[in-house]
């Protein structure tokens, strides 16, 4: 089966070559950014640019001057572990590892979540996620690097995988972290500061993206951003991916009779990665999902999925061990659950995202201070 990807301007860019431009503006070397004494890499996370660019009254700050242009492609699947480790890393999930919200860990014949859960499901992020991040390679080349963000982030095994290299430094409210990211960038010259802005995706997932309270947390972000920006400071703004609303008459429970032949079911609802039970007919199994979903989501196999590219054009052993026999890839605004589960708090989430739509992969790329055109 051929999968048919979205359609991308040929002059779009992607999330994967952030670091890199930043990382060249320090030493004037970036053909996309001018040079800057210091850099300051905003992510708003779950922040699509169609979704921004529908609610410009209320972002002023962001949509001033935003052009056609100013947007990017964010990685497969358009979840915050695959994309957030793929901007700060300038690689695609096939070469970081982190393919998907959960996946096996085929040493164990355990699913292991790799956003929040790397000490409870016993992940080494070290050895998970190998590759070096900007901050080390920035701090190999002599620039100091700072990373923003709540404080019950600073320890986690996420930040280890995916900030290693950086100081962390706390501070509570969105305002608080612009300008303290702002002030690190200004009072440590040559340095590079990333901060991490998740109120607009929390917003989404419990409200929606339609809702009061997802646009007051952007007005929040937004009033933060119109913070004067100090003389020769870079500052970048982007996202991870976007989101769409899945109305509980878009959810599809997949039963037992769905899921025979099925080992286990991971990835989330708009982007499922399915196990396979090792003597299970996997052309049958496939033959069966892709009738059963048929106009709901698109079923492709590991090595179509491998060989279309999605995970980028290089996957590692590791990375594609933990790729799903099968993945369930949901279409306009459906969600697809595993109805035997135990855990079926997932169902309540309104704001989703992890598929190929463009308000899920498209992300804003918003220049401002030295940078601003």
């Amino acid at each position: 089966m051929s999968l048919m990807l979205p359609s991308a301007s040929p002059s779009a860019r992607s999330v994967v070559g952030v670091a890199d431009d930043l990382f060249a503006a320090l030493r004037g070397g970036s053909e996309a950014l001018p040079r800057a004494d210091s850099v300051v890499l905003v992510v708003v996370d779950g922040l699509g640019a169609i979704s921004l660019r529908a609610h410009a009254g209320h972002a002023r700050t962001l949509t001033a001057g935003m052009a056609k242009k100013d947007v990017a492609q964010s990685v497969f699947p358009s979840t915050t572990a695959a994309a957030l480790t793929s901007i700060v890393t300038g690689v695609w999930p096939g070469e970081h590892g982190l393919v998907g919200y959960r996946v096996l860990d085929v040493s164990r014949d355990v699913l292991v979540n790799q956003l929040s859960g790397w000490e409870t499901d016993g992940i080494d992020p070290l050895t998970w996620q190998p590759v070096p991040t900007i901050f080390e390679r920035a701090g190999r080349d002599g620039h100091e690097s700072f990373a923003v963000g709540f404080a019950g982030y600073a320890h986690s095994g996420f930040t280890k995988a995916t900030l290693r290299g950086a100081e962390f430094v706390a501070a509570t409210t969105a305002a608080a972290r612009i300008e303290a990211a702002y002030t690190l960038a200004q009072t440590h010259p040559g340095s590079l500061v990333y901060c991490y802005l998740p109120e607009v995706d929390k917003a989404g997932h419990k409200h929606g993206i339609a809702s009061r309270e997802w646009v007051a947390a952007l007005e929040d972000i937004d009033a933060a951003l119109a913070t004067r920006v100090p003389p020769a400071v870079g500052v970048l703004v982007t996202s991870d991916h976007g989101m769409v609303d899945v109305g509980a008459d878009r959810q599809v429970v997949l039963e037992e009779s769905h899921l025979r032949g099925v080992h286990h079911v991971g990835g989330e609802p708009r982007m499922l990665h399915v196990y396979l039970d090792p003597d299970a007919d996997a052309a049958a199994v496939s033959a069966r999902w892709r009738a059963d979903l048929e106009g709901v989501a698109d079923v492709v196999t590991r090595e179509e999925a491998t060989r279309g590219g999605l995970f980028g054009a290089t996957v590692t052993a590791a990375a594609s061990a933990r790729i799903g026999d099968l993945l369930a890839i949901a279409r306009g605004t459906w969600a697809l659950y595993d109805g035997t589960a135990a855990d079926q708090r997932g169902r309540g989430m309104i704001g989703q995202h992890g598929a190929l739509t463009p308000e899920e992969r498209q992300v804003p790329l918003i220049r401002l201070g030295a940078f601003a055109r």
